[in-house]
């Protein structure tokens, strides 16, 4: 039991909202009217420290991965990709998009067999549509739940209330991945290499935001509430479908954040 929290509590951390499964353009605007920062003092906080940490550890690292060859870093996100399919297949479902449920299915099909496991998007040189990440938090959005509170979290970064909630719903049964590694009694499949693969989730998404994040930080009065804004909007986009473009924007997962617009 001990050991199913820690991998869970791992799980949430590195693969979570902060620009959760961004696929598309994101327009910038400094105005939020309807997500409030009901804990600002505590999320300043958690924002200072999650600074400090990818300051000192997390942009580091993902300087370092950069050095990688190219393609070594493509075929690692292709991978990452598509497992994340196994979240994003049924939240197509859930949210009743069943054309794009079976289009990604056939896509995860087609790159883990004549793709490799992932390795090449075989399914994209095929002609398939472009893959659009969908996760439990846009779901319960495109249900009607409101997003809640404005949180930052230590690590994991901005969320709110109601992404905070749908990440809690890949570690109780949501994220086929989770379930066949760590509830799962595989002699392949197991909650360190989980635990590896969100690791490099993590600094795969860091690595492809550097420059941005640089750039934002360097041209915002308030550092804090301009990704506080970037982030609100950009979920606010990708549940209802109106995402424009793509920046890549940073801090651990969610599985995610990934590619947000400035035009």
């Amino acid at each position: 039991m001990i050991k199913l929290l820690k991998l869970s509590l791992i799980a949430i951390l590195l693969s979570t909202n902060a620009f959760s499964a961004s696929d598309g353009e994101l327009e910038l605007s400094k105005k939020n009217k309807t997500t409030k920062d009901c804990f600002e003092p505590i999320n300043r906080a958690s924002f200072a420290l999650n600074q400090g940490l990818d300051k000192v550890i997390f942009k580091p690292v993902a300087k370092g991965y950069r050095n990688l060859p190219s393609p070594v870093r493509t075929g690692t996100s292709n991978v990452l990709d598509n497992l994340s399919s196994l979240i994003t297949i049924p939240n197509n479902v859930l949210q009743g998009d069943f054309k794009k449920a079976g289009i990604n299915t056939v896509r995860l099909v087609v790159n883990t067999t004549v793709g490799i496991l992932g390795i090449v998007d075989a399914a994209d040189k095929m002609g398939f549509p472009e893959y659009v990440k969908e996760d439990y938090g846009q779901t319960f959005g495109k249900w009607g739940m409101g997003p809640g509170c404005y949180l930052v979290l230590p690590v994991l970064g901005p969320s709110t209330i109601r992404d905070t909630a749908g990440s809690f719903a890949n570690v109780m049964g949501g994220d086929p991945y989770y379930n066949l590694s760590v509830n799962g009694n595989n002699e392949y499949l197991d909650g360190k290499l989980y635990a590896a693969t969100k690791t490099i989730s993590a600094i795969d998404f860091r690595a492809k935001n550097i420059e941005t994040l640089d750039n934002l930080e360097k041209n915002s009065v308030d550092f804090y509430a301009s990704v506080k804004s970037v982030y609100l909007q950009d979920r606010e986009n990708k549940i209802k479908n109106t995402q424009r473009g793509s920046i890549e924007v940073i801090y651990k997962e969610d599985e995610d954040w990934e590619e947000i617009d400035t035009k």
